[in-house]
């Protein structure tokens, strides 16, 4: 159980990040408002899970060099978001064109503000007793 309290404060700071990112894509590649908010809407929830779990997974794992944990980490959830918004945006506007552009779009934005994030969040202890102990070994 230990890290929930964490991970759930991390998806939401991130789920905040990236669905104004999405949103703004979104809106701007298929020039629709309501496409914009449906999709950055379903992407939302879908996400929340899916960044949930890949938080448990990672927070498991042990790397010595933070750095390359980070890139890691970083890379595995932006393939697995990449190819969650595609389906997404295909499914909202019948056009899996427009989804592999808005996941192209968000590829190339998310991957630094994911990393950033992740900088972030590895400066505060929130719900870690030790830091060493939890993402050292």
């Amino acid at each position: 159980m230990k890290g929930y309290k964490r991970h759930v404060v991390k998806s939401l700071s991130w789920r905040l990040i990236g669905t104004i990112d999405t949103f703004i894509l979104s809106y701007l590649i298929t020039g629709s408002f309501y496409y914009g908010l449906s999709i950055s809407f379903t992407d939302t929830i879908i996400k929340l899970f899916l960044y949930f779990f890949h938080e448990r997974v990672w927070f498991n794992s042990k790397f010595i060099n933070p750095n390359i944990r980070h890139i890691l980490k970083t890379l595995s959830w932006r393939i697995i978001a990449s190819i969650s918004t595609l389906f997404i945006t295909w499914i909202v506007t019948g056009n899996p064109l427009t989804g592999a552009k808005i996941s192209l779009a968000e590829t190339l934005t998310k991957l630094i503000l994911y990393y950033l994030h992740e900088k972030l969040w590895y400066r505060f202890n929130l719900g870690l007793d030790k830091r060493k102990k939890h993402y050292e070994g």
